[in-house]
């Protein structure tokens, strides 16, 4: 199964009419400490799509690229045990959201209505910086407008540091 390309996402940003802009970089952008360093930005300003399926559904996370997301908390807020939140495997990012591990972008899923929740320390900053279809493409926006795109629900769901 082919990925869906950044020029994807554009076509989708683009649908928006907020004058988003993929931006391609010529060195990794997969990583959230790759992308902070390529663009210049905190890392907590990366903007990082995880991808899990929960009681076999489905959902992206939207978190900060300098927190981690707690299975415990996601599991209290879907009623499922923990055993049933699972991150989507390389195999599933391509087939349900389109997009390889590393270039998910929030938006523009192979999969339509996939629900989106957005990890609340990213509201710590008014711009981020998204994935945009690969390993080196990303786009800015703030942090209204990524809610705005992907109609996601403010939630906490990091890691409390041990």
């Amino acid at each position: 199964m082919q990925p869906l390309t950044p020029q994807h996402v554009q076509t989708v940003l683009d649908g928006f009419g907020l004058g988003l802009k993929v931006t391609y970089y010529d060195q990794s952008t997969a990583t959230s400490q790759q992308a902070a360093d390529a663009i210049g930005c905190e890392l907590g300003q990366i903007a990082k799509s995880l991808c899990f399926i929960v009681d076999g559904q489905p959902i992206l996370i939207v978190a900060s690229g300098d927190q981690r997301v707690d299975d415990r908390k996601l599991a209290d807020k879907f009623g499922v045990g923990r055993k049933k939140v699972k991150t989507a495997k390389p195999d599933e990012c391509l087939a349900i959201y389109g997009f390889a591990p590393g270039g998910v972008a929030p938006v523009g899923h192979r999969t339509p209505d996939i629900p989106v929740y957005i990890e609340d320390s990213l509201l710590r900053y008014e711009q981020v910086w998204a994935a945009a279809g690969s390993a080196n493409a990303n786009f800015g926006l703030t942090v209204a407008q990524l809610r705005d795109i992907t109609g996601g629900e403010v939630i906490d769901c990091r890691k409390e540091p041990a």
